[in-house]
């Protein structure tokens, strides 16, 4: 056997490449930049008006006139006008290019109209204004040809806005493994079916599948018999046909758990099978030639949804360029476990005003025992090495709730 931290460092040092594809920028929220996104002009590309209401000639305004003639309007959209003199001002909208001989825009607020049968005047209620006022100069915010979005970076509403801004209309982003969800067993049947007495339903594989649907992952599920040589076929193929194979059940020492003997056979590297933990003590994990990498789970609930969560969830998104962050809880009842073994204990968790997470153990009745997974909802990592684990301490904390992966 393992340990917990050698099978994550053992994982982890696998960092496959599966490639990049092009895809048309609305169709982008969620994915994985593959190409670095340069500014095509300044930003912004030209003397930005920021409020409504006049632009006129700062000179003037520090000449000490306060009382202009309206020249004429311009819009947002529309191309600079040019001011024809310092006693006049522009009456200008938030959006709009800066007019021609203009370094001053007062807002509304400040401003009082008046109007006769030939001409519009404004007064400025201001005594003290700055050049550029209410102005976003040109290019102040990045300059032609800067870098603004790095790849690698996850793609949400604000990096579309921004790449529909410099014309990004298609881009590369990471391609998402192919991922096959592989469950083993003669006692199981679908979830639309009557069990008999000695079968149960597949859980395992559909809860993965799910979880593999919420973070928009492409996957399959595929059900095999406990046949040697049937599992020796169809596993040689689907080791071709996926980029990561996900396996439930058949690695333990049972006289039917040929799957490591199979995997073996069909050459795949075995990376270890046994791990220091509980649940979950006979994951098997291993790579082939091709780099397809095989994650064999125990086929107990708990231990399935444990591996699943703990190892591959957090080994998938790092290689998809979203790295998940470190988190901690705090326990809030003492617990006693005397096996020498790293210990994913079960808890019901509770955000504190200050953000700490409080951990309150639902121990359940095993790793069969999967209605305890409706009572809590994350694992908590009490590390080998102690059989007694206080109160008030902190331990390593994984979120059954991965929606904020996606």
């Amino acid at each position: 056997m393992i340990s917990v931290d050698k099978a994550k460092n053992i994982i982890n040092s696998q960092q496959p490449n599966w490639g990049e594809k092009i895809i048309p920028l609305e169709n982008s929220m969620g994915e994985v930049l593959a190409e670095d996104i340069f500014a095509d002009r300044d930003f912004p590309p030209f003397d930005r008006v920021t409020m409504d209401g006049i632009a006129l000639s700062y000179e003037a305004f520090k000449s000490g006139k306060r009382e202009f003639v309206i020249q004429e309007t311009q819009l947002a959209g529309e191309p600079a006008v040019t001011l024809r003199g310092q006693d006049y001002a522009i009456e200008i909208m938030t959006g709009a290019i800066l007019s021609h001989g203009c370094d001053l825009v007062v807002r509304y607020e400040d401003l009082e109209f008046s109007e006769s049968e030939d001409k519009k005047t404004v007064y400025i209620h201001l005594e003290e204004a700055s050049r550029w006022k209410n102005v976003h100069k040109q290019g102040s915010d990045q300059g032609s040809g800067e870098l603004l979005i790095s790849k690698g970076k996850v793609i949400t509403a604000a990096e579309i806005a921004i790449m529909a801004t410099v014309g990004q209309s298609e881009l590369s982003v990471k391609k998402k493994p192919r991922i096959a969800i592989v469950s083993t067993g003669d006692e199981l049947v679908d979830v639309n079916e009557k069990p008999q007495t000695h079968q149960i339903r597949k859980s395992n594989s559909v809860a993965i599948e799910a979880s593999l649907n919420q973070l928009r992952i492409p996957n399959q599920r595929i059900h095999l018999n406990d046949n040697k040589k049937e599992l020796k076929s169809k596993i040689g193929a689907i080791l071709n046909d996926f980029d990561i194979v996900l396996m439930s059940g058949g690695v333990s020492k049972g006289k039917a758990d040929y799957l490591p003997e199979v995997l073996e056979e069909l050459k795949v590297n075995k990376l270890f099978h046994r791990v220091a933990q509980r649940p979950g003590k006979p994951f098997w994990f291993g790579v082939n030639d091709s780099g397809t990498q095989v994650f064999a789970f125990p086929g107990n609930p708990i231990s399935t949804y444990m591996c699943f969560r703990v190892y591959f969830i957090p080994w998938l998104m790092k290689n998809l360029g979203r790295e998940c962050s470190k988190k901690m809880a705090v326990l809030q009842e003492e617990v006693e476990f005397k096996p020498d073994l790293g210990y994913f204990l079960q808890i019901r968790s509770v955000t504190m005003p200050d953000g700490l997470i409080h951990g309150y153990p639902e121990m359940g009745n095993g790793s069969g025992d999967l209605s305890n997974l409706a009572k809590s909802d994350a694992f908590l990592y009490l590390p080998q090495g102690n059989s007694q684990f206080k109160t008030e301490k902190s331990y390593e904390y994984y979120s059954f709730d991965i929606s904020s992966l996606a």
